[in-house]
């Protein structure tokens, strides 16, 4: 029987998106969640706490990028990444941490799409 990587008829891009945006999940709460969860607790707990979940992002981002990058240019693969990283980053801050959510968000994506139109075309 012959091995097949999982998700090997899905298209690089979709492969590498849903990677990154799980990745971004564990990102963003290594970097953030801390603030509202151990915001009493010493520095150092709150960064031993942050790299065992930063684990995970890596376990997710090393192989999304590695799919991404035998189709993407390394500066489509990083533009990619930054508009996922709004994308998860809005709904956290305004969901988790209680933030408003802010017409800011909005702008900031708008950026980014101009972004990904200068890095994709061709």
């Amino acid at each position: 029987m012959e091995y097949r990587e999982v998700g090997s008829k899905m298209p690089v891009i979709l492969r590498t998106t849903l990677l990154l945006v799980a990745s971004n999940v564990f990102m963003t709460f290594a970097w953030y969640a801390h603030l509202k969860n151990l915001n009493g607790q010493k520095w150092y707990i709150a960064a031993i706490v942050s790299w065992g979940i930063a684990l995970f992002e890596y376990l997710l981002q090393v192989p999304a990028n590695r799919i991404g990058y035998t189709q993407l240019s390394l500066a489509q693969l990083k533009v990619t990444q930054e508009v996922i990283t709004l994308s998860v980053f809005a709904p956290f801050a305004v969901l988790y941490m209680r933030q408003p959510l802010r017409l800011d968000y909005l702008w900031a994506g708008l950026c980014l799409l101009g972004a990904v139109y200068f890095m994709f075309r061709s």
